[in-house]
């Protein structure tokens, strides 16, 4: 071993035993050159690794001091089921590379971070957004482009900005988002619910709706629906934009899971979108990670600008360092091979998850669609709130369906299956465990 890994490697020890804790100034050049009995060139090579590592940072004119010395979390392995769980595995995403970006971010972009964006977000990262955006059969201008704190952000200020058609109602799929769900209720947004199942929308009960009500837009997840697991036909699009023109009503398109659909024919409504009613917004928490907080929104021309003085209102510009390591991670074609590697993982898994709902829950109506999430619906018999207790006990985590739905609206008895957090050898083993409660009369009214 040479002499200054040798050097590096103890500094290392005492900093993770915590025998230098975080804050403490490491002993002088001068003197950790006479402890080591090395020249002071072979300590500053051992000093530079630990900085490079980012485990130490030096002060001019004073010293070396020790940032942190945790170590980073390891991956815990459970014995648990965990069907509840809608966030990616934090451990699958190659932060590595996702570091990479953010000190070469740092490195390019240095005035840019220290200082407010534009409303808008960073030029740069709404350049590569438009080709991501195309790979999704979404085209559009650059000037149509909102960076936002996440698609929530997007939500809220859609929710409380007016509309060209004057009008305060919002039409939401019942279930839909739980989150946007809590935040309507939170702020007691005027909004209508509109019954979603398995099956689609009934058509003629959205056209009376759009007719009677004044329904300012419909908030919808065409594809791979949340907690459903399901997607429109190309029909039922077309159907739901003729109703919109028809009836001078907006439609707010939540594609979330744009990343993993199987389906390259499967186009969003905003695609045949002629008359620009349709507002488009874009996900990156489930393809990489929630705390990432990006997300895109595409506007009608018409939006534009009410969008953007409400837009500043709120945040002025979302997380510069995010925008900038997200624009560089899509430059340099990580974001590609991530997502062909992620949506490849979690297809397996879905098509694990359907054929075990095939084979030991055949008799339940279900989502016959490839997604990582999916769901059965149960006979009005059985307590549900009983079977996810029954199920909790065996390791096997179950969420209830009552946050994705309004106060007072009638709930489909669903039972809620995400696999995002279970391993694929697990899915199996936790439908049979859910089949054997479902046979168990305890469980029962």
């Amino acid at each position: 071993m040479l002499k200054y890994e040798l050097i590096y490697s103890k500094l290392l020890n005492q900093i993770q035993t915590g025998a230098l804790q975080s804050g403490a100034k490491l002993p002088s050049i001068r003197n950790l050159s006479q402890e080591f009995s090395c020249s002071k060139s072979t300590i500053l090579t051992a000093l530079r690794k630990l900085e490079n590592q980012h485990l130490i940072y030096a002060l001019s004119k004073s010293g070396y001091y020790v940032v942190d010395n945790q170590l980073p979390d390891k991956p815990q392995e459970y014995n648990c089921i965990d069907f509840a769980t809608s966030s990616p595995s934090w451990y699958a995403f190659p932060y590595k590379d996702f570091q990479h970006c953010i000190n070469k971010a740092i490195e390019t972009y240095q005035a840019d971070l220290f200082r407010y964006g534009t409303a808008k977000g960073l030029p740069s990262l709404i350049i590569e957004a438009k080709k991501l955006l195309e790979s999704y059969q979404i085209f559009t201008k650059e000037d149509n482009i909102f960076i936002t704190s996440g698609v929530q952000q997007s939500l809220f200020l859609l929710s409380v900005m007016p509309f060209p058609n004057n009008r305060t109602t919002i039409l939401v799929e019942q279930p839909s988002y739980h989150l946007y769900m809590d935040y309507l209720k939170t702020y007691q947004i005027p909004v209508m619910g509109i019954k979603r199942t398995s099956k689609g929308i009934d058509l003629e009960d959205l056209e009376i709706t759009f007719k009677k009500h004044d329904i300012k837009f419909f908030y919808t997840m065409p594809r791979l629906h949340n907690p459903l697991g399901t997607s429109f036909s190309k029909q039922e699009k077309d159907d739901i934009r003729k109703l919109a023109y028809k009836y001078n009503v907006y439609i707010v398109e939540d594609d979330y899971l744009a990343d993993f659909d199987q389906n390259t024919k499967n186009d969003p409504l905003f695609t045949d979108d002629t008359a620009e009613h349709v507002i488009y917004l874009k996900s990156f928490s489930k393809i990489m990670f929630p705390g990432l907080r990006i997300g895109l929104a595409i506007l009608p021309n018409a939006f534009i600008d009410s969008f953007q003085k409400h837009k500043n209102t709120t945040d002025i510009d979302s997380s510069m360092i995010s925008q900038a390591a997200l624009e560089l991670y899509l430059r340099s074609g990580m974001f590609e091979r991530y997502q062909k590697k992620v949506s490849e993982a979690y297809t397996i898994r879905a098509n694990i998850l359907q054929q075990s709902i095939k084979t030991y829950l055949p008799k339940y109506q279900a989502s016959t669609e490839i997604c990582m999430h999916s769901h059965i619906v149960l006979p009005r018999e059985v307590n549900t709130n009983m079977l996810i207790q029954h199920l909790a006990q065996q390791d096997i985590y179950l969420d209830t369906i009552d946050r994705n739905y309004f106060d007072g609206f009638y709930r489909e008895r669903i039972l809620k299956l995400n696999v995002s957090n279970v391993a694929d050898q697990k899915i199996e083993v936790g439908i049979k465990g859910i089949a054997l409660a479902l046979s168990s009369p305890n469980n029962y009214f």
